[in-house]
């Protein structure tokens, strides 16, 4: 029988491997129905076990060395790496944007993160890594879906509307008179999932943060109070990163003499 380590209930080895047996139904049921997706479980089951031990070792060893630069260069790889995938999900989006995906991911995964440590939960050390980077992390991963969606719309709605923004530039419309009703639309779709979160939490579902601190023997009052932090400042994050990657990308889209580019001759777009 598992034993409880830290008020948690260790999961051994064989437990942990009785759990695997939920993605080998998926995959038989995956296989009966003839959906093709048995090699993208495996290769999803392997790449969870692989990231998450090995983020287990390394957030092990930072929080028995943790000094300021290690932390922030911890942050920084998240936010290099969000960048990445907000811009993998947005296929529309022109080429040579990363600089302003990794800037808005930045602004938002920082700025949030230390206002909530040093404000709100209020760290007896600024870098302490047992709540800068979980924090952080949990910032960047739900800023990141919002700000992929606002982009992804983005450019899809300048693109379902050129002719519309052909016309506008051409009768003397700035970029952003142009591009004003696209933002708007942008800026909806990226909100829009974490207002429906908020909405929900509570009643449709138990939250992450909130689900663990409870694990872990929390009172679940505090455990309340921590989640509705968490909820707020993600709203606050997918808000501020979906607005400044919009503003620093919508211009993308056209020339520096403010003329909308056509599918045909975004060949210099980015």
């Amino acid at each position: 029988m598992p034993e409880a380590t830290a008020g948690v209930i260790a999961i051994g080895w064989w437990e942990l491997a009785l759990a695997t047996v939920f993605v080998v139904v998926s995959g038989a049921l995956s296989l009966a129905m003839g959906l093709g997706l048995g090699k993208d479980l495996v290769v999803a089951t392997i790449r969870t076990y692989v990231q998450l031990f090995a983020l287990g070792f390394v957030l092990r060893w930072v929080f028995e060395n943790q000094t300021g630069p290690i932390v922030l260069a911890l942050l920084l790889v998240m936010v290099l790496a969000a960048a990445r995938v907000v811009l993998k999900r947005a296929p529309s989006a022109p080429r040579g944007l990363f600089g302003n995906a990794a800037l808005a991911m930045a602004l938002t995964g920082f700025t949030v993160t230390f206002a909530v440590t040093a404000l709100i939960v209020r760290v007896p050390v600024w870098y302490q890594a047992q709540y800068v980077l979980p924090i952080g992390g949990m910032v960047i991963g739900n800023s990141m879906t919002g700000i992929a969606l606002a982009i992804e719309r983005l450019f899809a709605d300048l693109d379902a509307r050129s002719g519309e923004m052909l016309t506008l530039t051409a009768l003397g419309a700035t970029t952003w008179e142009a591009a004003h009703p696209s933002i708007k639309t942008a800026l909806t779709a990226g909100l829009v999932p974490t207002i429906n979160s908020m909405a929900a939490v509570g009643v449709v579902f138990i939250p992450g943060m909130m689900t663990g601190q409870i694990l872990a023997g929390a009172d679940p009052l505090e455990a309340t109070k921590y989640q509705i932090v968490v909820m707020l400042m993600i709203s606050a994050a997918t808000a501020i990163g979906a607005i400044v990657a919009v503003l620093l990308m919508y211009r993308h889209r056209f020339t520096a003499e403010g003329v909308y580019l056509e599918q045909g001759l975004r060949g210099g777009a980015s």
